[in-house]
C-alpha cells in the first residue's frame, strides 16, 4: 500500500519561499479555517462535504505537481492523501506532520491554535 511522504512544516516553508509550484489542499471544515488559516492560497475540500466535490477531482488537482495535504493535526490529511495515491493513481502526495498545529507551533506563532 502506498502512503503520502511526510512534510514538516519548516519543509514546507522552506519550499513554498522557494516558489515551488505547490497544490497546497486543506481537509479541515470551514470553522476550522476561518479559525486558524495557513496564510498561503488553499484548495480548501471538507472531508464532510466530499460528496460534493469527489467526482471534481481531475479538474481540481493537476496531476504533474505536487500535492501537500493539511488538516488539525495531520491524521485526516494522511487519510485522503493516500485516498489520493490509492484511488486517484496521484504520485507526488506529502502530508503535511501535524498539520495547521504543527505549522503553528513550528512556523508561524501568528496562526491560532486550537
Amino acid at each position: 500500500m502506498a502512503t503520502p511522504l511526510p512534510l514538516r512544516a519548516p519543509e514546507l516553508q522552506a519550499r513554498l519561499q522557494q516558489g515551488e509550484a505547490l497544490q497546497l489542499v486543506d481537509v479541515r471544515e470551514p470553522r476550522e479555517l476561518e479559525l486558524a488559516a495557513l496564510g498561503q492560497p488553499v484548495i480548501h475540500l471538507p472531508l464532510s462535504r466530499s460528496q460534493e466535490w469527489l467526482d471534481q477531482i481531475p479538474e481540481l488537482l493537476d496531476r504533474q505537481r505536487p500535492v501537500v495535504v493539511l488538516c488539525h493535526a495531520g491524521m485526516r490529511s494522511w487519510q485522503f492523501a493516500s485516498w489520493l495515491i490509492e484511488a486517484q493513481g496521484f504520485s507526488d502526495v506529502w502530508n503535511l506532520e501535524g498539520g495547521i498545529e504543527a505549522w503553528s507551533v513550528e512556523v508561524d506563532p501568528s496562526v491560532p491554535r486550537y
